[in-house]
C-alpha cells in the first residue's frame, strides 16, 4: 500500500471518528420554537436575542424566534390561541392563570427583581415611599391591578393619589409635587437628560417580591415535550450569562435590526444597571443560577397579594410554576 493511500485511509478515519464524537443534535434537525417577548427588542430581552445571535440556541436544537411585542400586541391571547410556545409574563400574570385555570406554567424567571421604580423630585420631601403617602402619583392603568395594590396595603396609599400616565414625562417635570412610576433600567437615564435630579424608589428593594420576565409554557407542551423545555429554559440561561458577562455586541445587533430607534447609550444604561442591581444574577440566582425560583418567594409573593386584595385566598400558587428545569446552575 502507497504512502498516500494509507494517508487517505487515516484520513478518512480521523474524520469518520471526529463525526462520531460530535452531538448528534448538531447533525438533527432543528425544533422550532417562538418566543413571545411582551415588548419591543431592548437590553431587557438581551440574553433571549444572544442566544439566537451567538448559535447557543442552534447548539441545543433549536430554531428560535424572537417576536416582539408592543402596546398593540396581546401576548397573552397569542399564547393562549397557541400561536406561541412561550411567552414572557411577570408573576402577576402567573398568578391570574391559576385564579382563572387558564393553561400556563412558569418554567423560569429571568427577572429576579422587578425592575418597577416610583421617581420623585428631590428636595421637596419625597424621599422615601413613606413620604409619598396622599400626594400625587402619574400611574398607568396596569399598574393599578398590579403594584399599586401592594403600595396601597404596605404604605397606606389611596386610589385618590393616582394621576394618569401616559408614558408621557411632561407632567411630572412641570411638577415638583408629583411623583411617576417608571423602570430602573430606563427613566433615571430620561430623567438625566431633561437635568432632573430625582429620587429614585426601587420597590424590590423594598420588598416587592413579583418576579419579572417569568417564561410560561403551555401544560401540555411542559407535559409532552420537557427535554424541549429544559433545551429551551438551559439555552435562555446561557444567553443571559453570555449577555451580562461577556461580549454583549451580537445580541444587541439583533435587538438594533429589530428595533432602529434603540440608542446605543439607552442599551449600555440597561445593562450596566442590569448588572449593578442585580436584576437576573441577583438574589437567589446568585445560588441557584440565573432563571432560578423557589417556592418560598412564590407564596410570600402571594401572600402579599392576597393582603392587598389583588388575588383570592386559597389558590393553589404551585399549579402555576414548576422548578423542574430551573435551580440547576446552568450558565
Amino acid at each position: 500500500m502507497s504512502s498516500l493511500s494509507r494517508r487517505t485511509i487515516l484520513a478518512g478515519g480521523a474524520a469518520a471518528l471526529a463525526a462520531s464524537s460530535r452531538p448528534a443534535r448538531a447533525t438533527a434537525a432543528l425544533d422550532k420554537v417562538v418566543y413571545q417577548a411582551s415588548w419591543l427588542p431592548q437590553a431587557e430581552q438581551g440574553g433571549f436575542h444572544q442566544a439566537v445571535a451567538t448559535g447557543i440556541y442552534r447548539e441545543h436544537g433549536l430554531e428560535v424566534e424572537v417576536r416582539k411585542g408592543g402596546p398593540q400586541v396581546d401576548v397573552n391571547a397569542l399564547f393562549l390561541a397557541s400561536r406561541v410556545d412561550f411567552v414572557e409574563a411577570p408573576g402577576f400574570t402567573v398568578l391570574n392563570y391559576v385564579a382563572e385555570r387558564l393553561p400556563g406554567i412558569a418554567v423560569a424567571a429571568v427577572f429576579q427583581k422587578d425592575p418597577r421604580i416610583l421617581v420623585s423630585h428631590r428636595g421637596v420631601g419625597n424621599d422615601t415611599l413613606e413620604d409619598l403617602k396622599g400626594k400625587p402619583i402619574l400611574v398607568a392603568t396596569a399598574g393599578r391591578q398590579t403594584y399599586w395594590q401592594w403600595l396601597k396595603a404596605r404604605y397606606g396609599y389611596g386610589d385618590d393619589q393616582i394621576r394618569p400616565y401616559t408614558f408621557n414625562m411632561a407632567p411630572f417635570l412641570a411638577d415638583t409635587r408629583v411623583s411617576m412610576q417608571g423602570l430602573i433600567t430606563s427613566e433615571p437615564l430620561d430623567l438625566k437628560r431633561s437635568g432632573v435630579d430625582a429620587v429614585i424608589h426601587f420597590l424590590a428593594d423594598q420588598g416587592f417580591g413579583n418576579y419579572q420576565s417569568t417564561i410560561v409554557a403551555a401544560p401540555k407542551t411542559v407535559s409532552e415535550k420537557p427535554d424541549l423545555v429544559q433545551r429551551f429554559v438551559d439555552a435562555t440561561i446561557k444567553g443571559w450569562a453570555s449577555y451580562l458577562s461577556g461580549d454583549p455586541g451580537p445580541g444587541n445587533a439583533l435587538i438594533k435590526a429589530a428595533n432602529p430607534d434603540m440608542p446605543d447609550e439607552k442599551i449600555a444604561y440597561a445593562i450596566a444597571t442590569m448588572k449593578e442591581r442585580g436584576l437576573v444574577d441577583g438574589g437567589d440566582a446568585r445560588t441557584l443560577g440565573i432563571g432560578c425560583m423557589t417556592e418560598a418567594r412564590w407564596a410570600g409573593f402571594y401572600a402579599d397579594m392576597v393582603k392587598a386584595g389583588a388575588q383570592p385566598a386559597g389558590l393553589d400558587v404551585a399549579a402555576g410554576y414548576t422548578t423542574r428545569f430551573v435551580n440547576k446552575k446552568v450558565g
